[in-house]
């Protein structure tokens, strides 16, 4: 039987997902942070969609931990969301008002039937819009991404009749799993008494 845990893969619905999925973030941003002045969750998709509303989700769930850190910023809410049609401005505003950030780039994807509900995070970047055959601009020094619903023919009508039910459990798996990190990331390096972009 495949680890999960060793491939970035945690189950949503697990009693212990946000404890897991919290070492992770905090394993990922502590592995990348080097040299960046500024962190910035770029929470992708759209409120329209069920299915795709897991980053706008998250960025709302995650609006009232972000405040409480200096250089930690967000892109994507439910009531400003990024998607196909804005991301090109979006990604122009970063690179223009933020230098050198860590880049964690959140959005939903589709995947086989075993692996619905399950969230994962790994290094790279995201391309958004792949599951439904869009070419967008790849983003992101690390990605997080959340299988909502089964990959494979008919992906708009798909994505439109996921369960808000179990992208809201995800969203909030993921928003408390990163606000977790990001608190022990900020004692950790106050302990030390080193330079911190926190």
């Amino acid at each position: 039987m495949t680890n999960l845990f060793e491939n970035n893969y945690i189950d949503s619905k697990s009693p212990s997902a946000v404890l897991d999925f919290s070492k992770l973030v905090h394993q990922h941003i502590r592995n990348n942070i080097n040299n960046k002045k500024e962190i910035i969750f770029f929470c992708i998709g759209t409120d329209r969609s069920t299915g795709d509303s897991l980053g706008p989700l998250v960025g709302y769930k995650l609006a009232p931990y972000i405040s409480s850190y200096e250089n930690v910023h967000l892109l994507g809410t439910l009531d400003d969301p990024v998607h196909a049609k804005n991301i090109d401005v979006k990604i122009n505003y970063l690179e223009m008002f933020h230098e050198n950030p860590l880049i964690i780039a959140i959005d939903a994807s589709l995947g086989n039937i075993d692996r619905i509900g399950y969230i994962n995070i790994r290094k790279g970047s995201i391309k958004p819009g792949l599951g439904v055959n869009k070419v967008l601009p790849e983003i992101g020094d690390i990605s997080i991404t959340g299988v909502v619903n089964v990959a494979g023919m008919m992906e708009y009508l798909v994505l439109q009749n996921t369960r808000l039910s179990l992208v809201m459990n995800m969203a909030d798996v993921i928003a408390r799993s990163i606000n977790i990190a990001l608190f022990q990331l900020k004692d950790q390096i106050t302990k030390r008494g080193t330079k911190s972009i926190f």
